[in-house]
């Protein structure tokens, strides 16, 4: 479809509106309520740990699944059931007494975004194959406004109501994230999906589509940029605050740095977007991915506000450089019939990478430093951007 045609343009936007409610709805149950909230409920820190870590796990485990799924029975079902875990799952929490409960309802929340991530960026890139990075890019900086919004909203929702005796404050943050999900599920009933879904559901089918991904050369070497990138990003969100902390920047000027490169991608991946549907999107790939990787190993040997600010600002355009071209060119090599297995699979590699960065770095810092822990997350992005190079550019 055409960049300028006016119905395409119009359903960027519908899908862009909707990426920003479900992302506001699922960002703003946990980001900053969460923790404070099991915090109130009794739970110590090693139980806060292992609730944040469940939602992740639902994309892990389930979006490869779900992409499978959309290619056998089509988009809109599998939208319809997203929609209804938006809106069903920030109910749950309200009745919730014991934090060993919130377990079940993060994995049974992480369904929402584990199902609507991958289906989306299939229908993106079926619809707008001549543009799909630009629409990719304008998606996807929706969603980063949603992500950005949220945690000040139920923020200032938490402190209004600070004073009111009980969980009274935190339950009005779910009610919120419920009524953000009220115009997705309104949304999600109206779209229209011009596909012809199969008769069923087969073991093959999952089995083929697995296949098909990881034994294709250019996928696996597309999935490890991915996941590389997520884990080096993963890593910087944990740790950056701790170190910036330790270099004498106050909780202010974290908040600041961090909505600064938020901002910085959510402005620039629908222009990368464009740049990749003119250029070759593998040398784009592994620019983003050195950038990315570079800006965060150089960190630790910063001390002042505006040197933080330059590097996060340059780890965020490295992100988006990278992200944007990596899922526009799964899409370009993938199986027509296997669009939405391929773009799930590469959800997958992503929430692995996004869990195992913390993860890992947070075990190198513990047995060295910073500077060694953010070192290692550049030497992954060498070696993934070696292997992405030997793998996409050479013959057969």
């Amino acid at each position: 479809m055409e960049r300028n045609d006016a119905a395409g343009r119009r359903f960027i936007y519908y899908l862009s509106l909707l990426g920003f409610f479900a992302i506001f709805s699922t960002t703003i149950s946990k980001n900053p309520v969460l923790p404070l909230f099991a915090k109130s409920l009794g739970s110590d820190e090693a139980l806060i740990g292992l609730i944040a870590a469940l939602s992740p796990l639902a994309g892990m485990l389930f979006s490869f699944p779900v992409g499978v799924l959309s290619d056998q029975l089509g988009r809109k079902k599998l939208l319809l059931a997203s929609g209804a875990v938006f809106m069903t799952a920030p109910l749950f929490y309200i009745f919730v007494q014991d934090a060993v409960y919130l377990i079940p309802i993060r994995f049974f929340h992480g369904f929402s975004t584990a199902i609507l991530g991958p289906v989306v960026s299939t229908i993106i890139v079926e619809r707008f194959a001549k543009n799909k990075g630009e629409m990719l890019g304008m998606y996807s900086s929706a969603t980063l406004i949603g992500r950005t919004i949220a945690p000040l909203v139920g923020g200032a929702i938490i402190g209004y109501f600070a004073a009111y005796p009980g969980l009274l404050k935190y339950h009005l943050v779910y009610l919120a994230a419920f009524a953000a999900s009220i115009p997705l599920f309104l949304m999600v009933l109206f779209y229209k999906d011009k596909r012809v879904a199969s008769k069923g559901v087969r073991i093959s089918h999952f089995k083929r589509s697995f296949t098909s991904f990881f034994s294709e050369r250019r996928m696996r070497a597309a999935a490890f940029v991915q996941m590389s990138t997520y884990f080096t990003f993963g890593a910087f969100e944990t740790y950056m605050p701790l170190l910036m902390q330790m270099k004498g920047l106050t909780a202010y000027d974290i908040g600041i740095i961090f909505s600064i490169q938020i901002l910085s991608i959510a402005l620039t991946q629908p222009i990368f977007g464009r740049l990749s549907d003119k250029s070759d999107r593998r040398i784009q790939i592994v620019a983003g991915l050195l950038l990315l990787g570079c800006s965060v190993a150089a960190m630790p040997f910063l001390s002042s506000l505006a040197g933080f600010v330059t590097l996060s600002i340059f780890a965020g355009l490295g992100m988006s450089f990278s992200t944007v071209a990596t899922g526009a060119y799964v899409a370009d090599i993938a199986k027509k019939e296997e669009l939405g297995a391929s773009m799930g699979a590469l959800s997958s590699t992503m929430d692995i990478g996004h869990s195992f960065g913390p993860l890992v770095t947070g075990i190198i810092i513990t047995s060295f430093d910073y500077t060694t822990g953010f070192m290692a997350s550049l030497a992954l992005s060498i070696a993934v951007s070696l292997f992405f190079i030997w793998s996409v550019f050479r013959k057969r």
